[in-house]
């Protein structure tokens, strides 16, 4: 059968949905030698990607995400290579391409958490966006052979929305990469730049949109610092490329005049953020909207005790040995962070539950389910 993937966000600039396309191809790599897969890239991760299996081969196609060549020049790509199945990665499928594939749902965050703080468009063009979101998306859904959701949550929502049954649905996990985040690839942070004491941050890497809930996170760290029991020292770092949310959260941290309290180390490479994890206090994660929550188990698999939110589905990927709070709540946030922050032995209990939640989730068993429903769909 020839297959073809479209690996367009390939890559670790393509944040959580580069690491699921990444690691979808390499693991099919390993467990695949009947199936010829041609993986179509974009310029800027072409080189990124080197074949390993004679079976897959890379193609170009230097098309932007959510285009109009996505929707008109994209599919005259793939039908070029005469393919039997096509797996999206996301829900942005070509509303022209009629042939079969399957596609990947993450999240429905545009519908079940839209917010005008999220888009730096004005009204007009911001609805004109989600009413083009919500027909993509529609036609994603309803005209593929199979709908993959990451989560029982993404399921569900997806099934509510769409009235989708059952059986054209598969729910398959992501996994954690415990090879890339192994204490063996670390490589020491640069502690002493940022003015940081090892084991005296909290811990948050990811991307500040809104529904990060990182301002609401601010307002309660600022809350805990003003505490007379609480470490001089202590000090919350937030990793990620800077944006224009970026800058948003930046300046709220001067009107709140934690400047020397809140760290911004910028991108960080994996090696030095195995570093940054292995030595926090804990990892943090606020987020009020999730489809699966790929970045706290991240941090698990380095030692990193976590904190975080009980929104959508991350009480079912994270189970009942996890310290939750309510992410509306700031209330409810200060009290358990500062419960967590004053808890050596809470912290140590915790850890004692991580290697469980880790092997629930395998990239290399993502690859095989996903491999064996590409084998079902074939026409």
């Amino acid at each position: 059968m020839r297959i073809g993937i479209d690996a367009r966000f390939f890559g670790t600039s393509g944040k959580g949905l580069g690491r699921y396309t990444q690691k979808l191809v390499e693991e099919l790599e390993h467990i695949d030698h009947n199936n010829q897969y041609y993986i179509f890239l974009n310029k800027h991760n072409f080189d990124e990607y080197q074949p390993k299996n004679p079976n897959f081969h890379k193609v170009l196609a230097s098309i932007p995400w959510y285009s109009w060549q996505e929707q008109i020049i994209f599919p005259n790509i793939l039908k070029k290579y005469k393919l039997d199945l096509v797996h999206f990665l996301h829900f942005n499928v070509p509303i022209l391409y009629r042939k079969p594939y399957v596609v990947t749902i993450h999240d429905l965050i545009l519908l079940e958490y839209p917010t005008r703080k999220a888009s730096r468009l004005n009204s007009l063009m911001y609805t004109i966006k989600n009413l083009a979101y919500r027909l993509v998306i529609m036609n994603a859904i309803h005209t593929a052979q199979k709908v993959i959701a990451i989560s029982k949550y993404t399921k569900k929502s997806i099934q509510k929305h769409f009235h989708i049954q059952d059986n054209k649905m598969a729910m398959i996990y992501e996994g954690v990469d415990l090879e890339r985040f192994n204490p063996l690839n670390a490589k020491e942070f640069d502690f002493k730049k940022f003015n940081l004491k090892k084991d005296k941050y909290i811990l948050y890497v990811g991307n500040v949109y809104p529904h990060k809930n990182i301002d609401r996170l601010i307002e309660v760290f600022a809350a805990i610092k003003q505490k007379q029991n609480i470490d001089a020292d202590l000090k919350l770092v937030l990793v990620g490329k800077k944006d224009y949310f970026f800058e948003n959260i930046i300046s709220q941290v001067k009107t709140l005049n934690l400047e020397k309290s809140v760290v911004f180390p910028g991108y960080v490479a994996d090696e030095e953020l195995i570093s940054l994890y292995e030595n926090s206090l804990f990892y943090v994660f606020p987020s009020l909207y999730e489809g699966f929550g790929l970045p706290p188990l991240e941090a698990i698999a380095l030692g990193a005790p976590i904190v975080i939110s009980n929104a959508t589905c991350l009480p079912e990927i994270f189970g009942e040995h996890i310290e939750y709070f309510d992410p509306k709540s700031k209330d409810d946030m200060e009290e358990v962070l500062y419960s967590f922050i004053r808890d050596k032995d809470k912290r140590e209990l915790q850890k004692t539950y991580h290697q469980i939640i880790l092997n629930t989730y395998s990239w290399s068993d993502m690859a095989e389910k996903t491999k064996k429903l590409y084998n079902k769909n074939k026409i």
